[in-house]
Formats: structure tokens, C-alpha cells, sequence
């Protein structure tokens, strides 16, 4: 059946939140988020209004990249709970009208997944080793097939004992699943079905722009970074044609069932996105060039404009997300001096650059701005607290591979990745009954769910309004356009409603000073919007 015939579309304008359940709740008191945690707070993500769950990877895994190493696909890590808590969660947040995302991680296993260590056990040349990429070195073997970097830092290449490579994009214990394989894609063929027919919604595809390798392995001038778009055309391991095959096979799965999408994770170049968009592959594709942008009206602008315009050509939803796991939050960004690459920034930037005052300002203006565009709006676990990325975190608790295979030159996700506070005081501000598996700064307990519900003019609070507001007001039938104003201001109109933003420094007079205030991002004083402030204002009718 196809999306008009099957689906509501619920995804084209959702609100979707993201869950990282080892950071969410721990329910069961063992200093790590759960599934029962998470079903614990069902009725506060009701409350603040979503639509539905983002949940990164919940999947039996040794957690060596916080799950993003799947050891079985079909079994929930003990961890976090079981495939019968999943059903139970699925009942429970249908029951509350929150609809569920599952997390899926094709391109590669965990080592310790069964067909990886059936493939060490099996000589060069097997079927067992041509689920993965095995190959043999250059020259005399002893140097690996290419010259690929992981994005976490060192060779992707890793060498076994009888002398062969495997590759990996991401960390040694992530080798990656060759997708010329037709036992590879018949296994996820199952695995989708395996979590749809128990009610899960949607999928988040990681790596979605990856899956496919140039078959030569040819070496490359540069990798890239971290979670940076290569723009590089027919790079031999980043958005090949070859991927598209695979989304429309994974669309028809969906096809099958009612009101079910998929969102790709494709850091692409903005002309090769639409491609994964077509009728017959995704539904949604992350839109980062916001969470890459400088705090500058300009540059917000032109992304808006232009995003929205690439949305309404292939007739998908725009998506609009400011932060995630894998990133510093954008409280703390917000804070820093424009142009601070702040992935290094941990490591290599002063304590006294970050302004967390102003941060948290630009964060309050930011929400206005995207819960009021066009489309679907991703908040990120915590977001609606404002809470700020936990920089400082010791190098001895720090758990994300990127530290170590950077050489310690970068810290990585860890700093986003905190256990979220529940209540003002207590071991763990109420994530749990022990001290949670990183360690929160006592800044935490002033910024907890508990603190901002008791605050009238809290972020918290702020979120909840603009969401309530949104169902409102906006809409994706509504007609949106780009209002040209001054230097430093960031100006729309979507539907009946004015959203003006003074991304400058100095106080402006309100562009449009007539009709009804719906939300500010500040207190307002007079017909002064200050600087780093947001204002959605109705027509006067």
C-alpha cells in the first residue's frame, strides 16, 4: 500500500524526542537508565507534549559505543531490560498517544555478534567472512588494504591472526557488514519485521548514507571528522548509489504494515539528500545544518529558506533538531565565542570563554524558533531543561571511544550523554538510588524536572507552552515565508503567526508590534525585543 493509502503521516509535522535510555531513568536502582525508568516518566513526556520516542540502542551489546555495537538485534540488553518490557512500553505509550522509534544499527555488528566471531573462527575466503569485509594487506600483508581512518580516530583496518583486515568505520570492536551480502540484507529484512509485527513505529537508520563500500577500496585524500558531511562526489565509503537499493527494499517492508517511517541519519551534501527522500525510501532525513550553525541570523535564515524550499520539492518533511547524542549540547555551544570548534573546545579551549548565561538565553530563543517551523522538531533527552553539556567530566570516567582513539585529543560525547535530573537533591537528583554510570555536577539539581516545575518562567515550562502553542497554530497546510528585517534579526511567518528573533546584541524595537503576544522567549519589556530573544506574535485578526 502506498503512504497516502496506509499512514495519518503522523511523522510530517511530530514533535520526537530523543531517549537515551542508559541516561533517561534507571528504574531498577542499578545506576543505569532502563526501559523501566522510561516507562516510569511516561506521563511527564505526555505532559511536555511529544508525539513520539526516539530510543537510541537498547539491543544486547557490550556497550564499548554505548550500544551502538549490537551484539543480537533481536534481544534487549539485560541492562535495560527485555523484549517483553519493549512490548509493554509500546502498549503503555500508544495508550498515552507517544509513538515509538526504534534505533537500528546496520552497518555494522558488535565483535561479539555471532556471525563476527564465527568469522574469526573461519579460514580467508569463507562464507562466514563474507558477511564482513575481510581482505588481505598490501604489499606482504603486513600493511592494511587502504589507507581509511576510523571516524573515531586510527586505521578502519584491523588485522587478525592469520594475517587478513576487516574493516571498520567506527571503533575495532564495529566491523562493517558487507551489503553485497544478500544474507546480510535478508537478516534485516527479518530483524525489521521481527520489531514491527511487536508494534514498534519507526525506525532511526544509523549510518544511513554508509552502508555501501567501493568495491576496490581505493585510498582516499581525507576521511573526515566525526559526524562532519564529506562532500567529496563518489567517495568510496559515504552516500554511494548503491544505498538507495537498499532504502527502497526496506520501504516496501514498511509499506506492508500501517502508519510505520523510517528516518535516515545522512550526513550528505544538501543536493544528495533529496535523493534519500524519494517516494520510495525515506519518509524523514536529519536536517543538521542548524546544529552546525553559528548563533547568526544570516546563516539561521538562509538554512530555514533553503531547507524548507528542498522539503516542499520532494514533498517530505523538513526536520529540525539543535542537538543529540553526539554532539555538545547547544546550551553550552550557544556560550561560546562565534567560530569556537567546540568538539575540540574540552580539551584545548579556557573555562572563562564559556558564558553560560548567554547559552542559556540563545537555547530559550532557539526553541521558539524551531518548534515554529514547517515539519518535524527532534528535542534532544534534557533539552527542555536547558541543561548544558558537562564539559569537565575526569579522563577516568570518560566512556566513549572517541577519547582513546583520538589520541585524548578529543573527549567525545560523553559530556551530552549525563544522566538526566529528576529531582533537586538526592544521590543522583532522582535518576535512580545509586550514584548513575557518569557523574552529574551539583549545578544539576537547580536545573532537575522537580526545580523547573515549581518555576512559572522555567525552560521546562517554556517547552511545554510553545509546544501547546504549536498544536495551535501551526500546521503543515499552513502557508510559510521568509520576512526580510535588519542585521542580526531572524524573521518568518508561518500561518497567522509573526516568529521574530533579535539574534544581534542590541535591543530592537519589535518589527511588528501589532497583534496578540503568544510566547516570548524572555520577559518582555515594552515593544523592545532584547538581544538573544524570540517572540511569536498572531495577527491581529
Amino acid at each position: 500500500m502506498s503512504e497516502s493509502a496506509s499512514s495519518t503521516g503522523w511523522w510530517r509535522d511530530a514533535i520526537v524526542y530523543q531517549v537515551y535510555v542508559r541516561s533517561f531513568a534507571d528504574g531498577n536502582g542499578d545506576g543505569t537508565g532502563d526501559i523501566a525508568g522510561l516507562r516510569d516518566r511516561l506521563d511527564y513526556l505526555k505532559d511536555l507534549g511529544v508525539d513520539a520516542l526516539w530510543i537510541n540502542p537498547w539491543y544486547a551489546s557490550p556497550l564499548r559505543d554505548g550500544g551502538y555495537d549490537v551484539a543480537d538485534y533481536r534481544k534487549i540488553d539485560p541492562r535495560f531490560g527485555s523484549v517483553e518490557e519493549v512490548e509493554m512500553l509500546i502498549a503503555e505509550a500508544h495508550d498515552r498517544g507517544i509513538r515509538i522509534i526504534a534505533d537500528l544499527v546496520p552497518n555494522h555488528t558488535s565483535s561479539d555478534h555471532v556471525w563476527f566471531q564465527e568469522a574469526l573462527a573461519s579460514p580467508a575466503g569463507s562464507e562466514a567472512r563474507s558477511r564482513y569485509h575481510f581482505l588481505d594487506g598490501d604489499g606482504d600483508g603486513s600493511e592494511p588494504p587502504s589507507n581509511w581512518t576510523a571516524v573515531f580516530g586510527g586505521s578502519a583496518w584491523e588485522q587478525v591472526e592469520d594475517g587478513q583486515w576487516y574493516l571498520h568505520l567506527f571503533d575495532p570492536s564495529q566491523p562493517d557488514l558487507n551489503w553485497e551480502n544478500e544474507e546480510v540484507r535478508a537478516e534485516f529484512d527479518d530483524v525489521l519485521r521481527f520489531w514491527l509485527d511487536r508494534g514498534i513505529d519507526g525506525f532511526r537508520m544509523d549510518v544511513a548514507h554508509g552502508l555501501v563500500k567501493d568495491p576496490e577500496f581505493p585510498d582516499v585524500e581525507n576521511a573526515g571528522a566525526i559526524l562532519e558531511v564529506d562532500m567529496s562526489a563518489n567517495h568510496p565509503y559515504w552516500d554511494r548509489d548503491g544505498v538507495h537499493e537498499i532504502n527502497r527494499r526496506w520501504r516496501a517492508i514498511l509499506n506492508e504494515y500501517h502508519d510505520r517511517m523510517m528516518v535516515a541519519e545522512a550526513w550528505v551534501a544538501a543536493d544528495r539528500l533529496p535523493l534519500y527522500l524519494r517516494d520510495d525510501e525515506y519518509q524523514q532525513s536529519f536536517n543538521f545544518d542548524l546544529l552546525e550553525a553559528e548563533w547568526d541570523a544570516e546563516e539561521f535564515s538562509d538554512i530555514i529558506e533553503r531547507s524548507v524550499a528542498a522539503a516542499e520539492a520532494v514533498g517530505a518533511p523538513s526536520t529540525w533538531v539543535l542537538s543529540n547524542h553526539d554532539v555538545m549540547r547547544h546550551a553550552s555551544r550557544y556560550g561560546l565565542p562565534a567560530g569556537t570548534n567546540w568538539r575540540k573546545w574540552p580539551i584545548q579551549g579556557k573555562p572563562e570563554e564559556m558564558d553560560e548565561a548567554l547559552g542559556q538565553k540563545r537555547a530559550r530563543a532557539a526553541a521558539l524558533i524551531t518548534l515554529s517551523l514547517p515539519g518535524s522538531t527532534y528535542i534532544y533527552q534534557g533539552e527542555e531543561l536547558g541543561l548544558p553539556e558537562v564539559w569537565d567530566l575526569p579522563p577516568e570516567v570518560l566512556d566513549d571511544p572517541t577519547w582513546e582513539r583520538s589520541g585524548r585529543t578529543e573527549k567525545g560525547r560523553d559530556g551530552a550523554r549525563v544522566p538526566i535530573p529528576w529531582t533537586a537533591d538526592g544521590p543522583s537528583f532522582g535518576f535512580g538510588q545509586l550514584a548513575p554510570w557518569l557523574p552529574q555536577p551539583e549545578t544539576f539539581g537547580a536545573l532537575s524536572a522537580e526545580a523547573q516545575q515549581a518555576d512559572e518562567d522555567s525552560m521546562l515550562h517554556l517547552y511545554r507552552r510553545a509546544i501547546q502553542l504549536r498544536r495551535e497554530h501551526f500546521g503543515l497546510s499552513l502557508r510559510f515565508s521568509m520576512v526580510e528585517a535588519g542585521e542580526g534579526i531572524l524573521h518568518f511567518r508561518h500561518g497567522d503567526v509573526e516568529v521574530i528573533a533579535n539574534m544581534g546584541d542590541s535591543p530592537i524595537p519589535i518589527p511588528t508590534p501589532h497583534g496578540e503576544v503568544l510566547l516570548t522567549s524572555q520577559a518582555l519589556l515594552g515593544d523592545v525585543l532584547a538581544p538573544n530573544m524570540s517572540i511569536w506574535i498572531a495577527s491581529a485578526s
